[in-house]
């Protein structure tokens, strides 16, 4: 198998825009420990894209800067027409039922998604294509292409990943609960709050209300309709170009996925709270 450079598809895509977090310092270290809560507008587009992302890891992950790195694969080739792949798998990942992550659980997940993966031994995967696709990395990516312990991510109160928190409480379409799992393989590297909160308030004015009444730190907001003069708050991208808005005890990283509002997702294991 003739190898695909890593490094050229790094570049392949085009780069996500960097986003700055005004009024935080950009060089202020995380802060470990409190809860991180989040009020968003729908379930579909909100809750469970930022719960999906904290329960679950992909083989791969599009940093804030569009840079393509592993999660649970640490290194991937393709043949010269990359339609043959091979993907080396992390050792030593949990999930957070105790059982060890191997091949068998990508196979699983993956090929729910209309894949078809083949193990090769126990961290090693092939994929074979019916046509070749250089993206495929970047495309494994995407956030419905979760690995899970059954292959299945139906029923939240079921939901058991390798991600950064684990299920606690559940009131399907309406609330989630994360709790940090302890000695993960990314720890130092992001999951700062010890617990994770997201509220579906579909009502723009009242998730406004909640934030500047201090109920939640992060809100969906597309206006700043209510805040404005009425506290510190960090608006993003900008105040005349709205996604969310954040009190101003939360920290946020210097840079910020723009591939969605909520950090592409990742908002529970990249934002934390500067007094925890």
């Amino acid at each position: 198998m003739t190898r695909i450079d890593r490094r050229a598809l790094f570049t392949s895509g085009a780069a996500a825009a960097l986003l700055m977090a005004t009024g935080v310092s950009l060089s202020a270290a995380p802060v470990s420990g409190g809860r991180l809560r989040l009020a968003v507008a729908r379930e579909d587009d909100g809750l469970m894209r930022v719960a999906r992302g904290a329960v679950f890891d992909t083989l791969t992950e599009i940093a804030p800067d569009g840079a393509l790195r592993g999660e649970l694969a640490t290194g991937w080739q393709g043949d010269a027409e990359a339609r043959e792949w091979l993907f080396d798998l992390r050792d030593g990942v949990i999930f957070h039922d105790g059982t060890a992550f191997e091949a068998g659980h990508v196979v699983a997940s993956l090929a729910a998604k209309g894949f078809k993966p083949e193990a090769v031994g126990r961290l090693q995967v092939r994929l074979e294509l019916a046509r070749g696709n250089p993206d495929l990395p970047y495309l494994l990516a995407d956030p419905d292409l979760t690995i899970s312990l059954d292959g299945r991510t139906n029923g939240m109160g079921d939901w058991v990943g390798t991600g950064l928190y684990r299920v606690g409480r559940v009131q399907e379409g309406r609330h989630f609960l994360g709790h940090r799992v302890a000695r993960h393989y990314k720890d130092g590297l992001a999951g700062w709050a010890e617990s994770i909160e997201i509220i579906v308030i579909p009502r723009a004015d009242i998730r406004a209300e909640a934030l500047r009444d201090g109920h939640v730190d992060v809100a969906a907001l597309p206006l700043p309709d209510g805040l404005l003069g009425r506290g510190e708050f960090h608006y993003f991208p900008s105040v005349q170009d709205m996604a969310l808005a954040a009190r101003h005890g939360v920290g946020v990283p210097e840079r910020i996925g723009e591939l969605s509002a909520l950090d592409d997702g990742r908002i529970a294991e990249r934002w934390w709270m500067l007094r925890a």
